[in-house]
């Protein structure tokens, strides 16, 4: 990771949590990853080889910046959809000011829609960060965008464990995807078809 990059990922930081502190209305609030988070998925991106990755859930594009660096460098490009308009401009100028617009695809609309227009086998990884109420809805599309050896990766498993509660059993009675939760930021539930590969990141730990 470059300097530039460092130096615009703690402005960005510094923003959403003065931001978040000044509001309490959900939709004004930018919500990021912690640092932490960004460090795991920048690991399990280059682990794994992955080159194409979808992000539910862009705010301000904190998260997107860590997933699209790490995967720049083999040619790999992020998909990041986001309903409020808002927080797409804003991610779009972080995008340009970081130099990583190139390798960034923003969807503007309705994430559920967005998914069921999805080919099949179209990722090798998902974050998923947006409304938690809607992910039991979108799984049959979540799992049939996933390629064989893909992995789903949903961020506030812990902060957010009742509200996450349901969309974890659907996963879990699904019969064909292994899961762990890796105690890692505001946690991440991880689930995917290759049963080692799923549990290889339980014991994941911030540095």
């Amino acid at each position: 990771m470059n300097t530039t990059l460092q130096a615009l990922l703690s402005e960005i930081e510094h923003f959403g949590q003065a931001n978040d502190a000044a509001h309490d209305e959900r939709g004004r609030r930018m919500l990021n990853i912690t640092r932490g988070t960004g460090e795991f998925l920048a690991h399990v991106i280059a682990s794994l080889g992955a080159r194409d990755i979808l992000e539910v859930g862009t705010s301000n594009g904190y998260s997107t910046l860590w997933l699209a660096d790490a995967v720049a460098a083999r040619g790999g490009k992020v998909t990041t959809i986001e309903m409020a308009p808002d927080k797409v401009a804003m991610a779009r100028k972080n995008f340009a000011a970081a130099g990583l617009d190139g390798v960034i695809t923003q969807r503007e609309g309705d994430a559920g829609q967005v998914l069921a227009q999805t080919p099949d086998g179209a990722y090798d990884l998902v974050f998923l960060d947006s409304e938690r109420a809607a992910y039991p809805g979108w799984w049959l599309d979540l799992k049939r965008i996933l390629r064989p050896h893909g992995l789903l990766i949903v961020d506030n498993a812990t902060s957010h464990a009742a509200e996450m509660a349901p969309f974890v059993h659907v996963v879990n009675a699904d019969g064909g995807f292994t899961t762990s939760l890796v105690e890692v930021g505001k946690g991440e539930f991880v689930a995917g078809r290759d049963a080692d590969l799923a549990r290889h990141w339980a014991g994941w730990r911030e540095s």
